[in-house]
């Protein structure tokens, strides 16, 4: 390794720790920290100060005029959502489709759909009373229902756009967002079965109902499964089952349309209209619309504007750190960091999607955050996975899919689904939801090899 190879190795490994450093350590929020981080790698490369602004610069605006406004569009979607009570009708529609006996199942559905415009933990939060009241009409156990739904929340929130993390890898990768849906969809399935099959069996030997009153719990010797009327509550407030599912499904169906057209290679008036509302931009913004003008009528002008509004303070903190990671991105490449690390990684047994797979497995494991875990990694990624002629797709997809390892202390999402659910021994809380997020992990990155070494050139 010659001098210059040496220079940048340094630079990126010294660059990377501060990174660490930055978030972990220090008051220094996540945006700041990967500008900052920036900064250092491109000046110890060798940059000047004027390449290093204009990365930066070029590299924030290019990753956010993509999914910026997708960002702002699906969160102003999920607050109505919740606003208007679609999440719940759309839990007990699964209900009553799924049938006794398989509750877990029908709330793990549920929460895989739900999850694509709503936030998992605020999605959870919504959705544990319907949780509670079907443990205690069915005498099954919260543990297994709760954790059933959490697991499909939080991997269709970790792979399938238009959910922060997935946009933002998919961004910074920039590979068409209509495959990636279908390729996360594609590999979300058989996580949420396995994690499926463990709730359910961890039901059983956590056996707990919830008491009469909030916060209350209990736990009898045996279980003894009891049937009745599913979720009795009055539903008449609820908005119907078809209007609460398309504003979901209608930008999912506009985007495949698109990449159908574009695969097929079609032209004329049809195909010139199919790629323009299969714009994500334009698809997302149909459904919120739809989800405004369907959902939202009866509330008033006030009410409405108001919960968009709250959704885009969320929003504002996302897209930031979304183009900071852009930021570092460019940087990366532009100093020559991303094709020399690529040509040193290309030379080993390892395949290079691995890389954003452990990078965002350690972030996870050591911050918590899986959105954060995940734009970092791809962030960082990127350049070396496109510059070693690594699939892009597959690179975005292992960065979120690293993001899944080991929930614990550090994540809010281990708060919210372990308090909710009654769960305040460490050991069992470790038992149900850590435990569940690294299965996921574990059949992803089986899948993820699965697809580098069958599809790997198609993808």
């Amino acid at each position: 390794m010659d001098i210059s190879g040496i220079q940048l190795v340094f630079a990126f490994v010294i660059g990377l720790s501060f990174l660490i450093f930055l978030i972990l350590k220090t008051k220094i929020h996540t945006f700041l920290a990967l500008i900052s981080g920036a900064v250092l790698i491109g000046l110890i490369a060798g940059l000047d100060a004027e390449k290093i602004v204009d990365a930066i610069s070029q590299g924030f605006g290019s990753t956010l005029g993509s999914i910026g406004i997708i960002i702002g569009f699906g969160l102003m979607m999920g607050e109505i959502f919740q606003l208007s009570g679609a999440a719940t009708r759309m839990a007990r529609t699964f209900l009553k489709i799924c049938g006794k006996g398989r509750e877990e199942a029908a709330l793990a559905i549920t929460g895989f759909i739900v999850s694509i415009p709503i936030f998992c933990d605020s999605a959870f939060v919504i959705l544990t009373p319907i949780v509670k009241e079907i443990s205690r009409q069915t005498k099954k156990s919260v543990v297994g229902l709760g954790f059933a739904l959490a697991g499909g929340l939080v991997i269709t929130h970790s792979l399938v756009p238009p959910t922060p993390g997935p946009l933002a890898s998919a961004g910074l990768f920039d590979v068409d967002l209509g495959q990636f849906f279908i390729v996360g969809i594609i590999v979300a399935i058989p996580m949420i079965i396995v994690t499926t099959i463990y709730t359910a069996r961890l039901g059983k030997k956590i056996y707990q109902l919830p008491g009469d009153s909030e916060n209350v719990w209990e736990r009898p010797e045996r279980q003894i499964p009891v049937y009745e009327k599913l979720v009795r509550e009055d539903e008449s407030g609820l908005p119907g089952t078809l209007i609460s599912f398309l504003p979901i499904f209608l930008p999912i169906l506009l985007i495949m349309g698109s990449t159908i057209a574009k695969a097929m290679k079609l032209t004329g008036t049809v195909a010139a209209i199919l790629n323009f509302l299969g714009t994500p931009v334009i698809a997302v913004g149909v459904g919120l619309i739809i989800a405004i003008y369907t959902l939202a009528w009866k509330f008033s002008r006030k009410e409405v504007i108001e919960k968009m509004e709250n959704s885009l303070k969320a929003a504002g903190m996302i897209i930031l750190i979304t183009g900071g990671g852009g930021a570092l991105g460019r940087v990366l490449t532009t100093s020559g960091i991303g094709n020399f690390l690529a040509d040193l990684i290309t030379a080993q047994p390892v395949p290079v999607i691995v890389l954003p797979f452990v990078i965002a497995t350690l972030f996870r494991f050591a911050q918590g955050s899986a959105t954060v875990a995940m734009m970092t990694s791809a962030s960082i990624c990127a350049p070396i996975v496109i510059a070693a002629g690594g699939s892009p797709v597959l690179g975005a997809l292992a960065a979120c899919i690293g993001s899944l390892f080991f929930s614990t202390f550090n994540d809010s999402f281990f708060w919210v689904t372990n308090r909710l659910m009654g769960i305040t021994e460490t050991k069992e809380q470790v038992r149900t939801w850590s435990f569940t997020s690294t299965l996921a992990w574990a059949v992803g990155f089986v899948e993820l090899m699965i697809l580098h070494f069958v599809f790997g050139s198609l993808l």
